[in-house]
């Protein structure tokens, strides 16, 4: 079965947000169909069938299936939604690479899912170039479920000149990420939860000298490991940008807090309390790694604990972890980069002759038998009822939770992804994870003033451009080089005066300029 539509790019070549791709102006062909000469309107028993591109998300259950379209839980889903789904997979590592292959090759699927709002780098302008329908009118017709669940403020991030193009995945409660610990050995050291910079460092120190292979697990690029940019509040993402004096400057630009984050990492790298190769370990090493019991402390997103803590048990039965604070800096605070609050968002192919149904799929995700399909799994196989209490046959191997974390976080495409309510609410130890939400992570993080659209600036030089929640290129291959003592923490200001002659300097001229004019700023939530 193939459904994939096809666009002319010639509107995003015009934009310039595509670049290396030197194609003519092109008419439109008809509208896409499938192989069987149908749209999305599907087969004549009424399934609505339709091709959708999703991202892996480096899942375990994802990247290992030897056709995701044969998966038990593809199957069902299809069953009960009575569609006939073809899932495009997009590799996690390479996925803005991907996404804009696919634009660029005009093989578009029926639905296009991106990783956040219309102006992710990895959607290329396409949104504001058509690629995709505007949704207002089959919402009202056929979304009701979703226009009345999801929040308000959360359509604004899917919207472009006052028009709905994307259905949303959304976080209500923005603080995700976190800091874990093993806490089995933190009891073991005798020493308190850590609170400041220095109290981790005292952890991180015992936990070596109790043969703890990685104290601070690190990982490429920063990712998953900055927990103490947050604690200096320098995080270099495209989201954090401050005032300095008369201008707006992202955050790296404080030399001195910049300088301090620095030379806690290569204290860190120095006394072998982090990986000696964290610049190179993978998402799935990083993961591997920590699931072996060879990590003392590192940063994931939340709701992920449950499953890792049961993963990790499976090499360490004693193991116990928790969420714990994030290291406070000199300000008294701390905590990593807060989310937007679109995690995914799914995009209509303006070549759909009939999405109505497209919406109805997703309009379903909001209902209550989809969040017990979800949560809970098959009747009779993964849950039964009785007196109307769900008894959850919970996973317990690294293959069962992988399975159920793809069902719940993959496959469950439109829900708030904060946390499953479900599942959480059975065991005491999901109402204490419920607890770290409201107690912990609802009282950190870090923000920064930001910019809808993207900064025009950034696009002339990926060099200086951050991606997501990684550095700017220039930018981060200096701050490796100095963790790895190729250069001195003392020539952080060299590095920035670089960043700003490849094309910084206008980025800095354009965030002020926008600004002052008070021209799609988004002000600090935290």
């Amino acid at each position: 079965m193939k459904k994939w539509g096809s666009f002319t790019l010639a509107a995003l070549l015009a934009l310039g947000t595509l670049t290396g791709c030197a194609q003519e102006a092109a008419t439109p062909e008809k509208p896409a169909t499938n192989s069987e000469g149908k749209a999305a309107e599907g087969t004549d028993q009424g399934k609505a069938e339709f091709s959708i591109s999703m991202r892996t998300l480096a899942f375990n259950h994802v990247e290992k299936s030897p056709n995701i379209n044969e998966d038990k839980w593809v199957k069902k889903l299809e069953e009960i939604t009575k569609t006939d789904l073809d899932i495009v997979l997009v590799p996690h590592k390479d996925y803005e690479q991907k996404m804009l292959q696919m634009f660029a090759t005009n093989d578009i699927p029926d639905v296009v899912q991106g990783s956040g709002g219309v102006n992710g780098k990895e959607m290329g302008g396409s949104v504001q170039a058509g690629v995709f329908q505007p949704l207002d009118d089959l919402l009202q017709e056929h979304g009701q479920n979703l226009l009345k669940v999801i929040p308000k403020d959360v359509w604004a991030n899917v919207s472009y000149e006052g028009k709905i193009y994307g259905i949303p995945e959304w976080l209500s409660n923005p603080s995700r990420r976190a800091t874990w610990i093993r806490m089995d050995l933190l009891e073991k050291s005798g020493l308190p939860v850590p609170v400041t910079v220095d109290d981790y460092m005292n952890v991180m120190r015992k936990f070596k000298e109790m043969g703890v292979e990685n104290p601070y697990m690190g990982r490429e690029n920063f990712r998953y490991s900055d927990t103490f940019f947050g604690a200096y509040d320098v995080f270099p993402y495209q989201s954090m940008f401050e005032k300095q004096g008369d201008q707006i400057v992202p955050k790296f630009m404080d030399n001195e807090n910049m300088m301090q984050a620095l030379t806690t990492y290569k204290t860190m790298y120095d006394e072998g309390l982090i990986n000696k190769e964290f610049a190179t370990i993978n998402p799935t090493k990083f993961k591997e790694t920590i699931l072996s019991g060879k990590a003392g402390i590192w940063t994931m997103n939340a709701n992920e604990l449950l499953q890792w803590e049961q993963q990790l048990k499976a090499a360490v039965p004693d193991a116990k972890v928790a969420i714990i604070p994030s290291p406070v800096g000199p300000d008294g605070s701390g905590g990593h980069y807060l989310y937007g609050s679109v995690s995914r968002a799914y995009f209509i192919n303006q070549k759909v002759e009939n999405p109505e149904k497209i919406i109805q799929f997703f309009d379903w995700m909001v209902s209550e038998e989809a969040e017990k399909f979800f949560s809970f799994g098959i009747e009779g196989e993964n849950y039964t009822v009785e007196n109307g209490k769900i008894n959850y046959k919970a996973p317990v191997t690294p293959q069962e939770v992988d399975e159920e974390r793809y069902r719940q976080a993959f496959l469950w495409m439109v829900q708030d992804t904060t946390y499953n309510k479900g599942t959480l609410e059975l065991s005491e130890q999901g109402q204490k994870l419920i607890k770290v939400y409201d107690d912990v992570l609802a009282k950190e993080g870090r923000d920064g003033i930001s910019f809808e659209p993207r900064l025009d600036a950034f696009q002339k030089n990926p060099d200086i451009s951050p991606i997501s929640d990684q550095a700017p290129p220039v930018i981060l291959n200096h701050m490796v080089k100095i963790v790895y003592g190729k250069e001195p923490v003392s020539d952080w200001p060299k590095a920035v005066e670089e960043w700003k002659s490849k094309g910084g300097d206008e980025v800095i001229k354009e965030a002020t300029e926008k600004y002052n004019n008070q021209q799609g700023v988004l002000e600090p939530r935290r």
